[in-house]
């Protein structure tokens, strides 16, 4: 398949700014691949597909506030310092982007929370790509949870406030790492959580630390040749023991997300069952791919020729998939980050 194959007109005003109120009130499109039907229903609905056995596998990645403001020494020019990961913990290394790029050189410092934290630019990566040490030496997110932004995505269209702290996280969030929520898990509550655990399935978490990469447009016309940005992800031996236990049971298992299905699908036997593992991660799945371990898919409506698209298509089926889109865009449904979620049987 190629790039262009993924393209599809959505109007400005479905991109939802705001959460759905509570999380489990939004809207749930259910894809039954078995006969390609389409339903329309409310994500609390969404208890009724799982059946005893069954395992549900989440992502307790958690964002944490990536968007710092400070400024430049001696100019006292505005920089934004996007932070994208840690490097070297020990001397507090990190990968960011920074913002007006042409005003950031090797050697400039750039300050922060009144001069009390500051970082000195020491390589270049990118073209708005920068290397930088800071000074700080404790408990480096303690800081910058209080001095930092949420991260919202480029296309919500407005300044972040306190209450996005919350909001652009999931109820399970546990491990401080990721830049980007995983947004299908943004509608669950942990009244529905504990629902669907009662029914007698096990919830299983996992982790996969979401870059930025998420939102980088591919390229190149053919998608062979696109490189995925590398996630840090961690599958315990708990989680695969859990998940290989649901296999051999010939359950479902039930994957939370791109970013959960990615990490999962990167860490697979000879005979199909999950090892567990940790490191980086830079699988790419687009039609057609052979899912080893996904069962049902829980995603969200996605951003044109995005990878995240790419992945929904190559589980779903693509004209499948593209049509319900359309459904969507005619119907209404929000998208993207904030907006409705998309259950893939």
């Amino acid at each position: 398949m190629k790039l262009s194959d993924f393209k599809y007109p959505l109007p400005r005003n479905l991109i939802a700014k705001y959460p759905a109120k509570p999380r489990d009130s939004s809207r749930l499109m259910v894809l039954n691949r078995a006969d390609e039907s389409i339903e329309d229903k409310k994500f609390t609905d969404i208890v009724g597909y799982f059946q005893k056995g069954d395992s549900l596998i989440i992502n307790e990645t958690k964002v944490f506030q990536a968007r710092l403001f400070g400024k430049k020494e001696k100019t006292n020019a505005k920089i934004e310092v996007f932070l994208l990961r840690e490097l070297n913990a020990e001397e507090n290394i990190w990968d960011v982007i920074v913002d007006p790029a042409r005003k950031v050189r090797i050697g400039n410092k750039i300050f922060f929370d009144n001069g009390k934290l500051w970082c000195e630019v020491i390589d270049n990566t990118t073209s708005r790509g920068r290397t930088v040490r800071f000074n700080h030496k404790g408990d480096f997110f303690k800081i910058i949870e209080r001095i930092g932004q949420t991260p919202l995505p480029y296309y919500i269209k407005r300044e972040a406030t306190e209450k996005d702290k919350e909001s652009y996280q999931t109820v399970y969030a546990r491990v401080l790492g990721a830049v980007a929520a995983p947004t299908a898990g943004l509608h669950f509550t942990k009244a529905l959580l504990k629902k669907i655990e009662a029914k007698g399935v096990k919830i299983v978490p996992i982790l996969l630390h979401v870059g930025l990469g998420t939102f980088r447009p591919v390229e190149v016309e053919d998608l062979t040749k696109h490189k995925m940005d590398s996630e840090y992800y961690e599958i315990s031996p708990e989680a695969a023991h859990a998940i290989n236990k649901t296999i051999d049971s010939k359950k479902n298992v039930f994957v939370v997300g791109t970013s959960t299905c990615r990490a999962l699908e990167s860490s697979v036997t000879s005979d199909g069952h999950l090892k567990p593992s940790k490191g980086w991660t830079d699988k790419f799945i687009f039609p057609p791919y052979d899912f080893k371990i996904t069962d049902k898919l829980i995603t969200n409506f996605h951003l044109p020729e995005s990878t995240l698209l790419m992945l929904a298509s190559a589980f779903a089926g693509h004209e499948f998939l593209m049509r319900a889109y359309k459904k969507a865009i005619k119907e209404g449904y929000r998208f993207y980050s904030y907006g409705d979620a998309m259950l893939i049987l």
